[in-house]
């Protein structure tokens, strides 16, 4: 009955909300007919629910069928009325007008960003004896639509006492031709684990060769994104072109250089069976410095396959990647190309524990050709899908120095809506 009540009235707020054709005709009589005999109606169903309280009998006889009966045929002959005085079908008013005021309560607090925190604890042992704990950062994450058409995610991160501003962007998808365009700070689409916040790669850090050859954090810069899907499915797989021209954030790549760089990424994705899918792609990254006549020129090439049965999906998992660079860094014309990569696996045996493993291989970017391997397995507990403890081995080696050992335990939880995203 409330319901029925709930409707009429908001057909009598959409004849009289502004903007409706209705309520910009002069004021009719009936009108305030119509909201009188509504209000009457509302006096008469509260009065059924105070005597229905009243009774220690079912719900089901409190009222009964003539009462039902005759409010539905004055409820009838009132939207009647109402359609007359419209002068035409408020079905379709009827709908509008429920849709805003359903929306009328949730619209403050949709003003305010999604906010989440994630935050990531390390604890080392070093054979060097420089044992420590590390509160390696603290990521906070602003989300929220800016209008109809565009959003933005805004990531600060708290490292080592310094805030930065690890990504800023906002982004319009549904542009001619299925283009995407993302403006401000993001992490580039070098390979496939450069795109991922470090809390979210398979082990404590990025792989070596990502880090040797882009910087500490990897590859991220402030400019323009363009992204496309082409229009192929099914069998023919699904296919991701990014286009991007941004400043590189890092100073490793171009060495303090203000110019922008240019990166092409190309991703192609095949459903093999239900259970496993096959990744594959391959990126372009070119940039200069003329202060110090450096050109430099990356390709890569990234591959991924994935095992996951649909019915086991939350206890079996099979993963296995793999990323080569060829790095060329030219100053007067000259200079050598150098490679680098790594091959990993992950494998989750259980709903909250995985182990995974992996080997990186890369040469010194420029100067004399040096060498550097290393070996990291991982165990990881997942405790919930908001906390997730890691226990990490790494050896490294390498031309020019000794062996070392690292045992590191990392600790990571998240708050709000977006608990651990990759990106």
């Amino acid at each position: 009955m409330r319901g029925i009540v709930l409707v009429a009235g908001a057909v009598l707020w959409g004849l009289a909300a502004p903007g409706n054709g209705a309520a910009q005709q002069p004021k009719d009589p009936r009108v305030d007919s119509l909201a009188s005999e509504l209000r009457r109606l509302q006096a008469r169903l509260d009065s059924v629910l105070r005597v229905t309280a009243q009774r220690q009998g079912p719900p089901a006889v409190a009222v009964t069928p003539s009462d039902t009966g005759a409010a539905q045929d004055e409820l009838a002959a009132l939207r009647a009325a109402a359609a007359a005085a419209a002068g035409g079908d408020t079905s379709r008013a009827d709908t509008v007008a429920l849709a805003q005021l359903a929306g009328k309560p949730r619209n403050l607090s949709q003003l305010n960003p999604e906010l989440s925190v994630t935050a990531d604890i390390r604890a080392y042992n070093r054979e060097s004896g420089n044992d420590s704990f590390d509160p390696r950062e603290f990521e906070f994450s602003f989300q929220s639509a800016v209008d109809p058409y565009s959003y933005t995610k805004i990531f600060v991160s708290v490292d080592g006492g310094e805030v930065e501003i690890e990504e800023g962007y906002i982004y319009r998808a549904g542009l001619p031709g299925r283009v995407r365009a993302d403006i401000g700070k993001f992490r580039q689409p070098l390979g496939e684990l450069n795109r991922w916040h470090l809390h979210a790669v398979p082990e404590t850090e990025y792989p070596l060769a990502l880090t040797t050859y882009t910087g500490e954090d990897g590859l991220g810069g402030t400019g323009v994104s363009l992204y496309w899907v082409a229009p192929i499915t099914g069998a023919l797989g699904t296919h991701e072109v990014y286009a991007q021209v941004a400043r590189v954030a890092e100073d490793v790549w171009l060495a303090g250089s203000g110019r922008p760089s240019l990166l092409l990424h190309l991703n192609n994705f095949w459903q093999i069976t239900p259970a496993t899918y096959l990744q594959i792609g391959g990126t372009g990254l070119y940039g200069t410095n003329p202060d110090s006549g450096l050109r430099a020129t990356l390709g890569g090439l990234d591959v991924r396959w994935t095992w996951r049965p649909p019915a086991r999906a939350l206890y079996r998992e099979w993963t296995i990647r793999s990323e080569l660079y060829a790095v060329k860094r030219e100053r007067a014309g000259s200079g050598e190309t150098r490679y680098g990569g790594y091959v990993g696996t992950t494998y989750k045996f259980d709903r909250r524990w995985s182990a995974a493993v992996r080997y990186d291989y890369v040469e010194a970017a420029e100067g004399p050709l040096t060498v550097t391997r290393q070996l990291v397995p991982t165990l990881t507990f997942l405790q919930s899908e908001f906390m997730r403890l890691r226990l990490q081995y790494q050896y490294a080696w390498s031309t020019i120095t000794s062996p070392s050992h690292e045992l590191s335990l990392q600790v990571l939880w998240a708050i709000g809506p977006h608990r651990d995203e990759i990106f």
